[in-house]
């Protein structure tokens, strides 16, 4: 496969009732990360550090570019997430590669800017212990 840019990305996200909503419109940038503990197991023996892997990790950070609040979009999404305890998929794709994860969301931020916009951003971290692929 050819190189390419990061574009057009599909982000889609489970509402409270387990829903998927597809609110890759609504969502101008985000992060995510699928980092590994490590462990330092380096012996008095060893000249240099030596480590093993450990459990798999995920996370992640939606910006919303504008507060939605049209059914189902952005605001529908997030807006229980101070109030729900629930494990939400999210699902991720470009270019045919697709990474879901079970993630629980730990706020909803919203910031209203000098100028008048109103944006949002969203953290997540795994929920489930199931370890993140790309499928």
């Amino acid at each position: 496969m050819a190189k390419e840019p990061g574009f057009p990305f599909t982000t889609t996200i489970d509402d409270a009732s387990g829903t998927p909503r597809d609110i890759s419109n609504d969502v101008n940038s985000l992060q995510f990360a699928t980092p590994r503990g490590v462990q330092d197991i380096t012996g008095v023996n060893k000249s240099a550090i030596e480590r093993q892997l450990l459990l798999a990790d995920a996370s992640t950070t939606l910006s919303l570019a504008a507060f939605n609040d049209a059914s189902n979009m952005s605001h529908a999404v997030f807006k229980t997430v101070s109030s729900t305890s629930v494990n939400r998929t999210q699902t991720l794709a470009i270019s045919g590669q697709t990474l879901a994860t079970e993630m629980l969301y730990t706020d909803y931020q919203l910031a209203r800017g000098a100028d008048g916009s109103l944006t949002a951003t969203v953290p997540g971290v795994l929920a489930d212990g199931t370890v993140p692929t790309w499928t």
